[in-house]
């Protein structure tokens, strides 16, 4: 049976349901959507009045890496615990197996020529292109005769060159991906320049996870996982041959909220999926007669998408029913945010577009 708006399609064998728009949570059919939150009034702008975050498909067990293709209109999201790539095709809003298995794939992005760049970030543990033919092109497997640790994010300049970062979580587990030992002394950004070189721009960062260029291309963005005190997002200078500077802390996530993949805007805001860091508070409650050690903060009032503006202050919330891993822009029109979030894949309609 064919996806429709009113019908939801089921993937046999997959354990996969795609949802039409945004039904089976229970979408709010209000406008404006209360789920959208604005912090600072100019954040305003960006709300389009008539549009309402819908679900567009889930069954996934972690949902990360969303990518788009706007020639063929699908977006590629990886559902790293099942080992395989997600496909979503807008036209018809069918929500396929795309590769499988995917070597615990991550982050993925499009480079200059429309290819798909994918992290693997377990058991193979590299980076890889995929050709227009479908065969793969391995551009970074180790680091100076050492295996890397377990590529997470990447993002491609418009030199063509291509940044990712290399934290641990896909070797610290089975849930993700195959246990291992780190080869590498340091959790790493690296920079894949036009001759295949790799080098480590970033060495001093514990577990950079997302990443994301300011608009002009001369700021790099990176979420360090294990930020002190809490979760940051630092920016750097990159010079015109690569070089990077200026080591500042941008954004700081001290409302017990763990920062993840981002996208930056074409006026240089912030787009960065958001929930909480999983923070225990130091003392027991009791409930129902047990001491819990309950988290910090709930929850459910920070799952979403936080918006910063290039000067590192929340103007936006988007609040979902799902902690969001990643996300990116697309659609015809390059407005409407697409949002990897847990088990499900949202999307928005917002007043902007990407910066790439």
């Amino acid at each position: 049976m064919g996806m429709t708006r009113r019908n939801i399609l089921s993937i046999g064998g997959a354990g996969l349901v795609a949802v039409a728009a945004g039904k089976a949570w229970g979408q709010n059919l209000r406008y404006p959507d209360p789920a959208i939150e604005i912090l600072d009034p100019s954040f305003a702008k960006y709300r389009i009045y008539a549009s309402t975050v819908e679900q567009l498909a889930s069954g996934m067990r972690w949902a990360e890496g969303p990518a788009y293709f706007p020639e063929e209109r699908y977006l590629l999201v990886s559902d790293i615990p099942n080992n395989r790539i997600m496909k979503y095709d807008e036209e018809d809003g069918t929500f396929t197996i795309f590769r499988s298995p995917a070597n615990f794939a991550n982050g993925n992005t499009r480079d200059k020529e429309g290819r798909l760049i994918t992290c693997e970030h377990s058991v193979t543990r590299r980076v890889v292109r995929t050709e227009k033919d479908g065969t793969i092109t391995v551009l970074a497997d180790a680091y100076e005769g050492k295996r890397l640790n377990a590529p997470n994010d990447v993002v491609v300049k418009s030199d063509g060159t291509i940044w990712f970062t290399d934290p641990l979580f896909g070797i610290n587990g089975n849930y993700e991906g195959e246990p291992a030992k780190p080869d590498q002394a340091t959790t790493n950004v690296y920079r894949i320049d036009a001759d295949g070189k790799l080098a480590a721009v970033i060495t001093d960062l514990i577990n950079p996870n997302g990443l994301a260029f300011s608009p002009d291309e001369k700021e790099l963005y990176v979420v360090e996982w294990k930020g002190t005190p809490n979760r940051s997002i630092w920016s750097y200078d990159i010079a015109a041959d690569g070089a990077v500077s200026n080591k500042t802390k941008l954004v700081n996530a001290s409302d017990f909220g763990a920062l993840d993949g981002f996208k930056v805007d074409r006026d240089g805001n912030l787009w960065c999926g958001y929930g909480s860091n999983g923070a225990l508070s130091e003392e027991p409650t009791e409930i129902a007669g047990r001491k819990v050690y309950a988290l910090k903060g709930k929850s459910e009032d920070l799952d979403g998408v936080m918006v910063f503006n290039p000067q590192g202050d929340p103007i936006g919330f988007i609040r979902l029913p799902e902690r969001c891993g990643n996300l990116t822009f697309g659609g015809p029109k390059g407005n409407r945010l697409y949002m990897a979030s847990s088990h499900s894949l949202y999307a928005l309609y917002v007043e902007t577009q990407g910066a790439v």
